[in-house]
């Protein structure tokens, strides 16, 4: 192709490979030194996020990231963050389907003290019983919170429906009597299942230097960690299609919401080639969906399409935002898209556009140490130890031609499960 992407080492100048390091246990360290940043990032990665709860432990995944935050048996309520600010730096944590982390940014001449406490935090959370009475209390405003938009309650009920059988159908901040149900001997156990020796990876990225800052990672509580046998992998994923209609109150526009099942996050290559497709519908305005539906036939106020590559199996989740009378018009315009992109293959300066688009989203994924954190130490959580200029070759293996035989099929309206969210 005339716009070739070029080799790996063109495309990140100056970013040398990570260096890791496994410990008895099965824990990995990585860390990749940054001479010019300004900061580091220490960034902890556990695979323990809402897939892997048991029947009874709905949102006790995201309730244990609020828990480690109250404090450890070293570390009183709030020490944590208050250390953490005199050291110039900040914190935060996120928990999603398939795992959790913990992050710490900051100035290098603090960053030994912060992964101390870093690590007694995440790795040794007190769980006290009246901390955890208050804290179920915030949680339980969230989901209220949540519960009162109504965007989130007709996607949530759009997961649900796409997948019935499946941990992703379900809310990461859990149901609402289970919540009530919970107390810290649960947490504790689902603690020590899930932040387990092979389950976790802690990730260093920035100003690290020569190494010593994982050396004295190597020789913390991570070392002492024991194993699980509980499952590595959420469970397989597929996507039921139907369509369905939802009045929602207080909704201010009626939504067309489209789910549809994508390869999992393990295949980089077919993951390379869903972000191309979902970027060739929907990035931009020169994008196929929103130049015919929004600037066209203008019978959108807007129109996305999201790739959330995923353990279980990944899903591509579209979003229209339109009048109620226009919902059907609107379905038919996608599937009428579709339609053209599998009979024509797309040209030279549209296949262009799509992949620089790709190449750069993930060009400036690497532009801070919380980035290189963020990618390295999640790709290795699920064993995936690809040079940071991988995912660019990859981009490099689709053609047009390719896209249209393998991945668009995937996206067949016909396959999507279909929610049409109206106001009530």
């Amino acid at each position: 192709m005339s716009d070739s992407l070029g080799c790996c080492g063109s495309l990140l100048p100056g970013l040398a490979a990570p260096v890791s390091h496994t410990l008895a246990n099965g824990v990995e360290l990585v860390q990749l030194d940054l001479p010019d940043a300004p900061l580091v990032c220490l960034d902890f990665w556990c695979r323990a996020g809402s897939a892997f709860e048991g029947p009874s432990e709905s949102g006790l995944a995201h309730f244990l990231e609020h828990m480690v935050f109250k404090g450890s048996d070293g570390l009183a309520a709030g020490e944590f963050d208050r250390r953490i600010e005199a050291l110039g730096g900040s914190s935060n944590a996120a928990t999603g389907f398939d795992d959790v982390h913990f992050h710490a940014l900051m100035p290098p001449e603090g960053a030994a003290e912060a992964l101390d406490l870093l690590m007694d935090l995440v790795l040794q959370p007190r769980l006290d019983p009246d901390s955890f009475a208050m804290e179920r209390q915030v949680v339980l405003e969230e989901l209220a919170q949540s519960e009162d938009q109504p965007e989130e309650v007709a996607l949530q009920r759009l997961l649900s429906l796409a997948c019935p059988d499946h941990p992703y159908g379900r809310p990461i901040l859990g149901r609402r009597q289970e919540l009530l149900d919970h107390d810290p001997a649960a947490m504790a156990a689902f603690h020590r299942r899930q932040y387990a020796a092979g389950r976790c990876v802690l990730s260093l990225a920035g100003a690290v230097g020569d190494g010593a800052l994982i050396q004295r990672a190597a020789s913390g509580p991570l070392a002492s960690l024991a194993a699980s046998d509980v499952p590595m992998v959420p469970a397989e994923l597929r996507v039921t299609p139907g369509l369905h209609r939802l009045a929602v109150p207080r909704l201010e526009a009626a939504r067309l919401l489209m789910l549809w099942w994508l390869p999992p996050a393990a295949d980089l290559e077919a993951m390379a080639g869903a972000d191309l497709g979902t970027t060739v519908l929907a990035e931009g305005r020169r994008s196929r969906l929103v130049e015919r539906l929004r600037e066209q036939l203008q019978i959108v106020e807007s129109i996305d399409l999201d790739l959330h590559a995923m353990e279980g199996g990944s899903i591509a989740l579209l979003e229209a935002v339109c009048d109620p009378e226009e919902l059907g018009e609107v379905r038919q315009a996608i599937d009428h898209v579709w339609q053209e992109l599998r009979q024509d293959v797309l040209g030279e300066q549209e296949w262009g556009r799509a992949r620089r688009l790709v190449a750069n989203g993930y060009r400036f994924s690497l532009e801070s140490p919380g980035g290189v954190a963020s990618l390295i130490g999640s790709g290795r959580l699920w064993g995936r130890p690809q040079a940071l200029g991988h995912p660019l070759e990859l981009l490099e293996r689709w053609s047009p031609e390719r896209l249209q035989e393998q991945m668009l099929p995937l996206l067949d309206p016909a396959l999507a499960c279909v929610l049409e969210a109206v106001p009530a």
